[in-house]
């Protein structure tokens, strides 16, 4: 078997794994997930992540890994799960540590095999168009825009993590950079879930869209900032 078709194999097992890892969770929980409006099924839904122990991580972690790996993927609903299923700061620390470990192993495996790697698992003209940015090629401003990316909701954070292996960032400096960057966007997500697990939905999609807008109003206002246009271009260089 070819070298192509056996990472078209791995990229297929890896999205069958991660869809029934998702299916799994939800005939898991759903029965008690229903009645989480109620004092008993918010009970029975703590006895239940509970009781699960380290299969419940474990099916965490390996639903973060296809996340991460796939790409296509939205973290979203994995950061939302932890929170529901671990409460707002321990499914963000969950999600952290996940986050950091999988993107290092990311970055590190870029760095050694460099650009057919990355195209095993993204798309060649995307990666392609990223490289060929100056702005993305210049040690001096590539961190910051970094940063401001891995903030900015909905910019896709885990096919930076395979594209920034081959920038003239520091790996030290990237992970840094990948992993804390996140965290506004992870504690939403996670205390959104903690809210929705004691069946409090309207407080959860409140507190959820409060953080994003604030998110939102300090990009506008670094744009508003940024002379050079940084920020627009990188985003340009992204679709």
């Amino acid at each position: 078997m070819s070298r192509k078709n056996k990472v078209k194999l791995f990229k297929i097992i890896l999205a069958i794994i991660g869809l029934l890892f998702i299916v799994g969770i939800i005939l898991y929980l759903f029965p008690v997930m229903k009645n989480l409006s109620t004092r008993e099924g918010q009970i029975a839904f703590k006895q239940k992540v509970e009781n699960s122990g380290i299969y419940g991580l474990l099916l965490l972690f390996g639903l973060q890994v296809a996340q991460i790996f796939l790409i296509i993927v939205p973290g979203e609903p994995v950061e939302i799960l932890a929170g529901m299923c671990y409460g707002g700061f321990w499914g963000t620390v969950f999600i952290m540590l996940s986050a950091f470990m999988i993107s290092t192993a990311i970055f590190l495996l870029v760095r050694k095999f460099g650009r057919k790697f990355v195209y095993d698992f993204c798309d060649k003209n995307k990666v392609a168009k990223i490289e060929n940015s100056k702005l993305f090629q210049n040690p001096k401003k590539i961190e910051l825009i970094m940063l401001i990316l891995f903030l900015i909701p909905g910019t896709p954070k885990d096919l930076l993590v395979y594209v920034a292996g081959l920038l003239p960032i520091r790996a030290a400096r990237f992970i840094f950079i990948s992993t804390f960057a996140r965290f506004p966007s992870v504690v939403t997500s996670t205390l959104a879930g903690e809210k929705l697990a004691v069946g409090d939905w309207k407080m959860g999609i409140v507190l959820y869209g409060a953080i994003v807008f604030i998110i939102v109003i300090l990009v506008y206002i670094f744009n508003k900032l940024d002379k050079e246009k940084l920020t627009e271009e990188a985003m340009n260089s992204l679709k």
